[in-house]
């Protein structure tokens, strides 16, 4: 059976090596820290090198030289984190919500030494959930609004609240029927209102980087509200390519559509800003997540389609996906349309700044996930039934991370850089400073060059337990071969009788990454029920919640114990 001490290990297809690109690359070496030849030191006293400057060599040092010692770069602080999206918080209503709970969990994380919260994107899902493929790149997820916030902005009275339901999971049909209708009643008579919540609003609509993205989301929402129909391929000719006459006849029908859709957005904008301050206060930074694509049945491309390989029809002539991998032998169709990276870089990138700008204005950091898609993304025929058909092509590298340095400045993302890791993503990754990713579950199935075990981790990087995508640690050990659970047992020098969850968190804490990340399922040490999707599947997945006996103000047991694993591994 294999083991990590064997050398004639196959590497595993959850864990590819890196392997050299084809095409050649000529990113330029960046590294404005250092030149050599010209090393500056700084003292904790503030003192430069040039204080000794003139002492001949044998010479007496000042009597202060001892107190020189270096400053700790905060840059290079080590940090832990959890990742817990806010559908899975509990709550009376079949999903969580940015309400009291949200606040309870940022107290839990304080308590714990905890100082970063990621979540998944916060958009609007699609049918079955997902927020990486909803029908909006920048809108929020209107069903997170707390009804009891809207209670406490005297918007919805207490006697209106409907009657809570015990839910373990979300389903979020039902959820919607309970909810919709009382967030509507809301956004009325915030629209009603001549408050200060009122000036909020107006003042919501009036910034430059809301109104950038909203006014084309109201109008789609608006349009696709009334025809019903699967996508905005087939809505009449005037409506799907946007003349101007079309546009005005449906601010004039749709008016009060479109004013209900801006206030529920404010809503949920408010509502948000309210826990990222409150998180930001707490010492806590919120790590978003981006997804690298968005569908086609969306603001984004109807309103950019010269942004997207589009035939002259609108329709999409590639789309997105990944070749054959561990979760499917014939790939992963995701079906998104690409973009026409030459007429973006034409534009300035200008959708992108848009984006970046907006991720900005809900998040401190957020991850980027399939970064690999900026290096080379996989292109699959639209019309394929499989993605194995499709073929690599060239992104846009440095040229869209030169033109977000010069418009926006400095930005602070992880790349998902997961998969088929090639040479050129590498080099694009380091070329922009960002953090890539290990995840622990993928490090035992080959041998000792595996780059997600601790050994070959790096400081600038965000190791994880697991992601979204992978089972809860206990869900992956109950269905692991005997030979990996041997590799792990050997590696971490444990038995079967440990407790499996706690003893890969502790591995993942003790990295030498900077970044930590753990879910909250694993620090509960939930099965595979616990699990958040399931790649390659579309049914079943975005639905875990906390479960309801399990209560935030009750488990200060795991938090002391995750922060004195905290302590020790520097990570406070």
């Amino acid at each position: 059976m294999p083991s990590l001490s064997s050398l004639s290990f196959v590497s595993s297809p959850l864990s590819p090596k890196l392997h050299n690109a084809s095409i050649p690359l000529s990113f330029p070496r960046f590294n404005p820290q250092t030149r050599l030849g010209s090393l500056t030191l700084r003292f904790r006293n503030g003192a430069l090198a040039s204080t000794v400057t003139g002492i001949e060599v044998g010479e007496d040092l000042p009597a202060d030289y001892g107190d020189w010692t270096p400053k700790a770069d905060p840059s290079c602080r080590r940090r832990a984190g959890i990742l817990l999206h806010p559908t899975s918080f509990r709550g009376p209503y079949g999903i969580g919500d940015l309400g009291s709970e949200a606040f309870r969990f940022i107290d839990w994380l304080h308590l714990a030494g905890c100082s970063v919260w990621q979540v998944l994107p916060l958009v609007p899902p699609d049918g079955e959930g997902s927020p990486y493929s909803g029908q909006d790149a920048n809108c929020g997820n209107t069903l997170l609004i707390s009804l009891e916030e809207l209670v406490n902005d005297g918007l919805l009275t207490e006697q209106e609240l409907p009657q809570p339901i015990d839910a373990d999971s979300v389903n979020y049909s039902i959820v919607a029927s309970i909810k919709d209708s009382l967030i509507t009643k809301a956004a009325k008579r915030l629209l009603s209102s001549d408050g200060e919540l009122r000036t909020q609003l107006e003042a919501f609509r009036r910034d430059r980087i809301i109104s950038s993205w909203l006014e084309d989301s109201a109008y789609f929402a608006a349009i696709d509200d009334s025809l019903q129909t699967y996508s905005w391929y087939e809505w009449p000719e005037p409506l799907k390519n946007r003349h101007l006459a079309a546009l005005e006849e449906t601010y004039q029908s749709k008016k009060d559509f479109i004013d209900l859709f801006i206030a529920k957005q404010f809503l949920f904008q408010k509502q948000w800003q309210k826990i990222r301050n409150y998180a930001q206060l707490k010492g806590i930074s919120i790590m978003g997540d981006m997804p690298i694509y968005v569908g086609y049945h969306s603001a984004d491309v109807w309103a950019n389609k010269k942004q997207f390989l589009l035939n002259r029809h609108g329709f999409p002539h590639l789309v997105s996906g990944v070749p054959p991998d561990a979760f499917s032998e014939t790939g992963q169709l995701w079906g998104s349309p690409l973009y026409d990276w030459k007429a973006m870089e034409k534009d300035g990138f200008s959708w992108w700044l848009r984006r970046i700008r907006q991720a900005q204005n809900l998040y401190d950091e957020f991850r980027i996930d399939h970064f690999r898609g900026f290096a080379g993304y996989w292109a699959v025929p639209s019309e394929a039934k499989v993605a194995m058909v499709g073929r690599w092509k060239v992104g846009p590298r440095d040229s869209l991370f030169d033109a977000i340095s010069r418009t926006i400045g400095k930005i602070n993302i992880i790349a998902e850089d997961l998969g088929v890791i090639t040479e050129d993503v590498v080099q694009l990754r380091k070329y922009i400073g960002a953090p890539g990713m290990a995840v622990l579950q993928f490090g035992f199935g080959s041998d000792a060059e595996n780059p997600h075990l601790p050994h070959n981790h790096e400081p600038n990087q965000v190791v994880y337990t697991g992601t979204h995508d992978n089972d809860t640690i206990q869900g992956w050990w109950n269905n692991l071969e005997a030979w990996e659970k041997s590799n792990v047992l050997k590696y971490l020098s444990i038995t079967e009788e440990d407790d499996i969850s706690w003893a890969l968190i502790q591995a993942a804490l003790s990295s030498v990454a900077q970044n930590t990340i753990i879910t909250m399922q694993d620090i509960l040490g939930l099965g595979s029920s616990a699990r958040m999707n399931i790649p390659a599947t579309e049914t079943g997945n975005w639905s875990w919640r906390v479960p309801s006996s399990m209560s935030f103000d009750h488990l200060e047991t795991e938090a002391m114990r995750l922060r004195d694993m905290l302590s020790l591994y520097g990570r406070l």
